[in-house]
């Protein structure tokens, strides 16, 4: 397996895991009073909108040739460093 594969797959079981606990997350906020669902529904929208930018990046790199894939593989690095920035924030949000 390449470099590039290796990476890929790594990539890909990283937004599947947050794919989980995204969906974990909104579930648990739909039960959630009216005032605390409204906060982290937001907060859940955020991430949302992150993790669907991780994910274009995530189909870049699948795109890229080999002498570009490292250079797009450091867009991804930053979309998901947005990710999971935007999933802290809800979380600790969720344990206040």
């Amino acid at each position: 397996m390449s470099k590039r594969d290796a990476y890929a797959k790594k990539a890909e079981a990283r937004l599947a895991e947050k794919r989980a606990e995204i969906d974990k997350a909104r579930a648990k906020v739909r039960g959630a009073g009216a005032d605390a669902e409204l906060e982290a529904k937001q907060a859940l929208d955020e991430l949302e909108t992150k993790y669907d930018a991780a994910k274009r990046r995530f189909g870049e790199l699948a795109d890229a040739g080999e002498d570009a894939w490292e250079e797009v593989s450091k867009g991804f690095e930053s979309a998901w460093d947005d990710v999971a920035g935007a999933a802290k924030k809800l979380f600790a949000r969720k344990r206040s």
